[in-house]
């Protein structure tokens, strides 16, 4: 069976917490909404819909005000990283090595359509990745499975086969619960993340390559 690696996005190939919390504040200022950042960084990587129904539970949004706030304040965010780039060290390598190596690449991502373009763009990636789900393509945000078991369904690939590299709890959460090993990056951006739910975890891109991640993935299948 071919191995594969479906990859985050936010917090894993883009530091991107800084643009969308400078994003989320921006839109909360419009709306005129008063906007908690530590609730922010707890439930950083759920879908826009997920954050604003828990920043704002008491709000009474219709489905078009959700969509609207929504779009809004993703397109801030493009606007902040399509200046300033946040690429995370070594994620262009990896990706390329991982190709290079046979392994089939996909991206899980809560973000829109849109961003996952944008980042893979300025990745020089596009063409690498055998299929890119974002949260446009499933229902359920991290931690359900969904997007990952979406991506791994998308490459044809089963579950055991497949590595999940996840920098927020809720992301490694949905790795484990899709049957798939999880690996946690320590990333810069929200401090205390607790990873230890993660199989294997490690604090840079850089410390990961084909090799080891075949070889996790071989003794990680057998015990599935």
């Amino acid at each position: 069976m071919v191995p594969a690696v479906i990859f985050d996005m936010d917090g894993v190939l883009v530091d991107s917490f800084q643009a969308h919390l400078l994003a989320w504040e921006s839109m909360a200022r419009g709306e005129g909404l008063r906007f908690d950042p530590v609730r922010f960084t707890a439930n950083f990587g759920r879908t826009s819909r997920e954050l604003i129904a828990e920043l704002w539970p008491d709000s009474s949004y219709s489905d078009a005000q959700y969509e609207a706030l929504a779009d809004h304040r993703e397109a801030a965010y493009r606007r902040i990283v399509q200046v300033n780039f946040p690429e995370m060290p070594g994620a262009r390598e990896l990706i390329q090595s991982l190709h290079h190596d046979g392994f089939a690449l996909a991206l899980g991502s809560s973000g829109p359509p849109e961003n996952a373009d944008l980042v893979l763009e300025k990745l020089a990636a596009r063409n690498l990745f055998d299929a890119v789900v974002t949260g446009k393509d499933v229902r359920r945000g991290k931690p359900d499975p969904e997007v990952f078991l979406t991506a791994a369904a998308r490459l044809g690939i089963a579950p055991r086969f497949c590595a999940v590299i996840e920098d927020a709890p809720p992301g490694i959460a949905a790795a484990n619960a899709g049957g798939m090993l999880s690996i946690g990056l320590s990333s810069p951006g929200p401090a205390h993340r607790l990873l230890s739910d993660a199989r294997l975890v490690v604090h840079s891109l850089t410390d990961l390559s084909p090799s080891l991640i075949r070889k996790e993935l071989g003794k990680f299948a057998s015990n599935t």
